[in-house]
């Protein structure tokens, strides 16, 4: 497997692996201030920084081995969804995403899907685009903004510390809503520049 790819892989691998190391404690009953509870605060950040750090690498040795293809353009963007939708499923959970904002994520990406797997029918690959790698980084800082409340918690630092959560919770709930509008934006944008792809596909003869 080329390098771009291996890195791609890593996240698709971390998503479970994550979602795991989140539930546990729950799982367990485990309350907040146990070590188990502390060690997986501990784990699931760095390991979600690796894995968001991948996406960099994948990038980088693409272009660097000449190893940019039409696979790594729809893989790379598969990799981001499947981790962050995880981590989204995690945290409606856990009560820090609303499920309603959820939902509308859920829908852009399975029509995002759809219109590359339309594209790639018709071959053409639809690589990330400006919006798309915005809406990208926006969804990495709502996920380690809900990581950092649950470390909070877990660790016990927001009863030693007086956090209030309550302004956190807010502040993290701002940032899942401007990742829905710019999820949507970002697919507008990709129905503008590919939109036809899909008006001649629904006109075909079967």
């Amino acid at each position: 497997m080329k390098t771009s790819n291996t890195f791609t892989l890593t996240r698709i691998i971390l998503a479970p692996v994550l979602f795991l190391i989140y539930f546990i404690p729950e799982w367990l009953q485990i309350p907040d201030g146990n070590l188990v509870a502390i060690i997986s605060s501990c784990m699931f950040i760095p390991l979600l920084a690796f894995a968001e750090f991948t996406d960099f690498l994948d990038g980088f040795f693409a272009r660097r081995h000449n190893e940019v293809s039409d696979f790594g353009k729809m893989f790379d963007p598969f990799a981001d969804v499947f981790l962050h939708l995880s981590m989204f499923t995690c945290f409606v959970f856990a009560g820090y995403m609303p499920p309603i904002l959820y939902i509308l994520i859920l829908y852009r990406e399975f029509s995002q899907n759809f219109l590359r797997m339309v594209a790639a029918k018709k071959g053409t690959a639809i690589a990330a685009r400006k919006g798309g790698k915005l809406k990208t980084v926006m969804y990495v800082a709502a996920c380690f903004m809900s990581l950092i409340q649950e470390s909070l918690l877990r660790t016990g630092l927001a009863a030693l510390w007086k956090v209030n959560m309550n302004a956190l919770y807010v502040f993290g709930v701002g940032i899942y809503v401007v990742c829905v509008i710019l999820s949507y934006i970002s697919f507008i944008d990709y129905l503008i520049h590919f939109g036809s792809i899909l008006k001649e596909a629904a006109n075909e003869k079967k």
